[in-house]
């Protein structure tokens, strides 16, 4: 026995126990064990004396029969006895749960049950085993396989559990509620409030519940309604455990001291008779779990976690003698619990160690289990080896049983004859609204089955190492729609492959913070650079939510609007459409470029405040209202885009009436209604007649569709049956008289059948024209048409402009909405891709091919061109539609002139008003500094989170990313790579947000919250534009940037940088396969310094990347000898290793290697 800590005249007891016997006790063993065991004199050894069945060890009285290790170094969270087998649960910290079987404490089974949380409460039912973790109950086969998985809310903190009876199960935890869980279906089926929140123990017996709650109360609760009937405030500090038996609760815990918590050693006792408190027992240990041992008396249990058990009746007095010591493997003991049999103690210590206690050398866990089922032996004999190089080895040197039995593969004939799969039935709602044309039926889709559709599943690393090639196999790059507001990716992608818009807008530069125009302009030179990886637009998204108009428009969506999918995508892109166009005609109105404007000299509506946006796509009007008085007003007016006007009642004629597109286009251009205006003649307001005139016609006609309700879809899909109809007809068929046989069909679709038409499958819902004929007439009228490539070749290509005023306009780009009830659809483009792109991306001379392609966020590809024209308006509708001027790139001078100058980098003054000189942390550069090409600048940047990352738990406890944290840029420091001057920074910006930071990752960034705010800012603040131009205008000089994870760096400030123009030290010491290497630790194993103590600061690891380039340069020979700088990242992950890649706290310990420090570094 170990005495330590007990009373000094326990030591008595000691010496009279058997001391010839101590050279061969079993130290595990219990010497109280053999006081009634008479020995030999001659002391023979315990394990060689005859046990006769007359002998038995005495009732009640424990010893340590086994110790097993269920996983090392884990603390064990939760021990359970199995109620049912002969088996003991152990769960652990990590979420790892194990089962032994039987008092020798086999391994049984072992697996992950939650790869975060710990194992909470454990317990056995008849079929599994359940497992509480802090927001997940999942029920588990004995073997590991899984048989549901329930997820709680993820604000829930859950710590027991009670199962009342064999399907229903409550669990409560630190929350002011207590569910009830029905087990046959899986479903929460009511939730009892709770008046004193954190119920973390529970317990039943016939007459009520028992809650013990972090508040050292205890809550007695009716079987059937758990209302409350009693309370006890048992402990001021907080409860550590409890147990009931028969009409006894005892309870011990925390009292309150002026120093805070302390144990209590006496346990409180009360009688469930009277409900009252009776006289508290006092014992000698610190007790931390308790539990009713009844076998002849009502014995109690009580565990503290330094090891120490002591054995007491509840009534009665503790005696010392009673008291035994665990050993645990760790300094404490986590969890306790006794078998259904009260023959075995099993204990859970902080090292992941489990004893198992008992009374018996052969004791059972419960007093009738039922056979464990055990998984079969191999039962193949060995067999020799084969050499299966050799090509004659016979194989019948494999010895295959002779048996006259059926084979389990001898199926029967029933069972595996060869069946098709048949198709499921088509939908009974489909069936019912089917409307049939010949012998093709049309219904609307019921959205019974789900759509297939493109989404990012985001890892641990989120973005980074997602595959985007995989649904972007061309050279054009798409972009990334995790970015609020990021719906109106379709449209940035339509006004980029405008080749003059793209030209003009990268010609423009303002003074302005926040320009629609400018960014623009920097997200198309981003999408130049591209070879086919993703940007984002999230400068550009940043800049649009600033501008006050976008906000009364209603064009900014919040992040629960956006992911719910409330309102229309539609109007919203439609009114967005409208926003962009004017708004970037309102930025270059104060920056026209003359010279971009060849001109046609066709026109004098251009005046000197228009902008290039004016010229592309302003069409001047003249509305005239004529009031019935006979007085006629006229007044000037343009407009950047047009609004398709339908024909009134157009879906009430079901005769299906033939109506062109150019006809309604003309209509919508051409304008004439009768509304109430003012006369001034009449000088009230009057019905009059306004109609519209066109006096000159835009290089760009841009057309909002307002297919908005289901008026206008009708319309459409009307026009496209009757076009399907009449060019069925045309070819000589004859749809409604007859219908054709599938031959019949392929023989349209043939070139012999339809010339220009090589499948039928592209006359279907069909209505938009490829190509419309606009002319101007002499009495300011418009005639519109239809041009197709019939009249192409009738008339030829010349032919349509040979007139003056005549113009013909080819789609090239068509904006639909993809519905989708649950998340509210999606945006796509189709866009008519011109050679000139193809020539920028595939670098290859003479390429003239135009392609369709399609534009869906990040994912492109080509289509055909009939894809673009083809909306059926049960799941596609068109929103927006771009036609362009014959020729129109010849107009436009299309030579980009870089805006950005040397002069971004001179020194400009700080937007924080309290910033002195004395704060400066930099130097701009002088005159005579400026880079050149090839040159080095060492750059980092630190980022803040405006937006945190939305994560889901999976079934089997892992996280998905939904979406990832929204970062933006709030620290740049770029810093000379060569000179004498070398090592000092000439940049080192603070960024001004407007936006809300979440989170300034003080830890990590070193920014605080202030140093972002121009009123109380000490830092040198300026703009993210300002920034953005000094970087562009270094990437655009050619430097080579040195960093560490500058991949992200880049990403996030929004920058397209050129690989050739990247060194990145993270990739320069990393070996394949292998993880990536922390700068810090690069810098205490290469250069012998310790940096990023306690918050990482951006000068400070600009310059440690760029000593390691210096480093690498030097260890590689400048790159031509890979062989021995391989050998160098061999030791290099090897010490790694061995350190677990940290470093080292104590000064005392130096790096391995040595590296001088720059001279101008110390220096500064």
């Amino acid at each position: 026995m170990n005495f330590e800590g007990l009373d000094p005249g326990l030591a008595e007891y000691a010496p009279a126990m058997h001391s010839a016997l101590d050279p061969v006790l079993d130290a595990h063993l219990n010497p109280s064990l053999l006081q009634n065991v008479e020995l030999d004199p001659e002391g023979v050894a315990l394990e060689a004396l005859p046990v006769q069945e007359s002998v038995h060890i005495m009732e009640g009285v424990y010893s340590e029969l086994h110790s097993v290790v269920a996983e090392v170094g884990v603390p064990v969270s939760v021990s359970h006895f199995d109620l049912h087998e002969e088996m003991l649960w152990v769960g652990s910290h990590g979420g790892h749960a194990t089962s032994f079987f039987g008092p020798a404490l086999e391994r049984y089974s072992s697996f992950q049950v939650n790869g975060s949380d710990d194992i909470r409460q454990i317990q056995s039912l008849e079929n599994g085993i359940l497992f509480l973790t802090k927001n997940n109950l999942k029920y588990m086969a004995r073997g590991g396989l899984i048989i549901f998985d329930y997820l709680l809310d993820e604000s829930e903190d859950m710590h027991s559990l009670l199962l009342t009876d064999s399907s229903t199960l409550l669990v409560g935890g630190l929350q002011n509620h207590i569910l009830e869980i029905d087990l046959n279906t899986v479903q929460e089926t009511q939730k009892y409030a709770v008046e004193t929140p954190g119920v973390t123990i529970m317990r039943q017996t016939n007459r009520f519940f028992f809650c013990g709650h972090t508040s050292g109360k205890i809550s007695l609760r009716d079987l059937r309604t758990f209302k409350v009937e009693h309370e006890f405030d048992a402990f001021s500090g907080s409860l550590s455990d409890f147990d009931v038996h028969g009409n006894l609760l005892a309870t011990c815990g925390f009292s309150s001291r002026l120093t805070g918590l302390a144990c209590d050693r006496f346990l409180k006792v009360y009688d469930l008779r009277m409900m009252r408190a009776i006289t508290p027992l006092q014992v000698h240990v610190d007790p931390a779990f308790l539990r009713f041992i009844p076998t002849y008396t009502s014995r109690l249990a009580i565990i503290s976690q330094s090891g120490q058990c002591q054995f007491c009746e509840p009534t009665g007095l503790a005696n010392p003698a009673d008291i035994f010591h665990v050993n645990p493997v760790g300094p404490l003991l986590m969890t306790f619990d006794v078998s259904a049999s009260k023959q075995a103690l099993a204990f859970g210590d902080s090292e992941g160690c489990v004893h198992l206690w008992t009374d018996s050398p052969e004791p059972s866990f419960n007093p009738y289990s039922r056979e464990t089922e055990f998984a079969l032996p191999c039962l193949v004999d060995s067999l020799p080896p084969l050499d299966w190089s050799q090509d004659l080895l016979p194989l019948s040197l494999i010895p295959v049983p002779l048996t006259t039995d059926t084979l389990l593969s001898d199926w029967p004939v029933a069972n595996s004859a060869p069946a098709p799969r048949r198709a499921p039935p088509v939908d009974a709602e489909i069936l019912r609204t089917m409307k049939k044309v010949g012998f093709i039926g049309y219904a609307p889709n019921p959205r019974t089955r789900l759509r297939n559709q493109v989404t990012i599943k985001y890892s641990k690393l989120g973005l980074e190492d997602f595959d985007f090639k995989h649904y972007n196999k061309t050279l054009f790059a798409g972009l990334e729609p995790h970015i609020p507001n990021a719906y109106c990716n379709c449209m940035i992608q339509v006004l980029y492959f405008l080749e003059p818009v793209r030209c003009l807008i990268q010609n423009h530069l303002c003074q302005k913070e926040f320009c629609l125009a400018c960014e623009l302009g920097f997200l198309f030179h981003m999408l130049d650079l591209s070879r086919g990886d993703p940007c984002q637009g999230s400068n550009f998204l940043r800049a649009f939510r600033t501008i006050p108009e976008a906000s009364a428009l209603g064009l900014i969506l919040a992040d629960s609007d956006e992911a719910s999918g409330k309102g229309s995508l539609a109007r919203l892109i439609q009114r967005w459409n409208r926003f962009i166009l004017t708004q970037l005609h309102q930025d270059m109105q104060e920056l026209e470029v003359p010279q971009a404007y060849r001109g046609a000299g066709s026109s004098s509506f251009c005046s000197s405040g228009d902008s290039v946006i004016g010229q592309l796509f302003s069409c001047e009007m003249e509305n005239c209202s004529l009031c019935r008085c006979g007085s006629e007003t006229v007044r000037a007016s343009s407009t950047l885009l047009f609004t398709l006007s339908y024909p009134e009642g157009s879906n009430s004629d079901k005769t299906g009436k033939n109506c062109d597109f150019a006809q309604v286009l003309k209509r919508s251009i051409c304008l004439e209604q009768n509304t109430q205006a003012w006369c001034d003649n009449c000088e009230k307001y009057q019905p009059t007649i306004q109609t519209r005139n066109i006096r000159h016609l835009p290089d760009i006609l841009v057309i909002n569709c307002e297919v908005n309700s289901l008026k206008e879809a009708d319309f459409w899909r009307m026009q496209a049956e009757v076009a399907f109809k009449m060019a069925i007809k045309k070819h000589g068929g004859d749809s409604k008289n007859k219908e054709f046989a599938l031959a019949d069909w392929k023989e349209l679709g043939s070139p012999e059948g339809m010339l220009m038409c090589p499948s039928i499958e592209e006359l279907k819902n069909v209505w938009l024209p490829f190509s419309i004929r606009m002319k101007m007439t002499k009495n300011k009228g418009l005639d519109v048409c239809n041009w197709t490539d019939r009249n192409e070749m009738q008339w030829g290509p010349a032919r349509a402009e040979e007139e003056h005023g005549v113009y013909v306009y080819d789609l090239m780009a068509t904006v639909v909405h993809i519905l989708d009830s649950r998340t509210g659809g999606s945006l796509v483009a189709h866009i008519k891709v011109g050679e000139t792109y193809h020539q920028r991306k595939e670098v290859s001379e003479g390429v003239t091919h135009q392609q369709w392609y399609l534009f869906n966020d990040f994912l492109i590809e080509p289509i055909d061109k009939h894809e673009a024209v083809q909306f059926d308006m049960n799941w596609k509708v068109p929103a927006i539609l771009y036609y362009t001027k014959r020729n129109l790139n010849s107009k436009y001078n299309l030579n980009i002139n870089n805006p950005i100058k040397a002069s971004v980098l001179m020194a400009e003054a700080s937007l924080a008003r309290k910033q002195r000189k004395t704060h400066t942390t930099f130097i701009p550069l002088m005159l005579n500094e400026l880079p050149q090409v090839g040159d080095l600048v060492g750059l980092d940047a630190e980022f803040v989170t405006l937006n945190e990352e939305e994560a889901e738990l999976r079934s089997d406890g892992t996280k998905s990313t939904i979406k990832p944290s929204q970062m933006s840029v709030a620290r740049i420091t770029c810093v000379r790579g060569q000179g004498p001057n070398e090592g000092i920074p000439f940049i080192d910006d603070y960024i001004s947000t407007q936006e809300q930071v979440v989170d300034y990752l003080t830890q990590y960034s070193g920014i605080k919250p202030g140093d972002l705010d121009a009123k109380i800012s000490s830092k040198h603040l300026t703009t993210l534009k300002s920034t953005y131009l000094k970087l562009r205008f270094l990437i655009d000089i050619g430097v080579k940037f040195v960093g560490h994870g500058l991949q992200k760096d880049f990403r996030v400030i929004n920058l397209m940088v050129p690989k050739e123009q990247v060194l990145d030290t993270v990739y320069l010491f990393h070996m394949p396969r292998k993880r990536m290497i922390s700068l810090r630790f690069l810098a205490w194993y290469f250069l012998d310094l310790k940096i990023q103590g306690e918050t990482h600061d951006s000068i400070e690891d600009a310059r440690t990347a760029l000593q390691l380039y210096r480093k690498y340069l030097e260890l590689s020979k400048d790159g031509t000898e890979p062989e021995s700088f391989h050998k160098v990242l061999k030791g290099l992950y090897e010490k790694g290793r061995k350190m677990d890649w940290k470093v080292p706290e104590p000064e005392g310990q130096t790096s391995p290697k040595n590296a001088a420090v720059f001279s101008s570094v110390l220096a500064l």
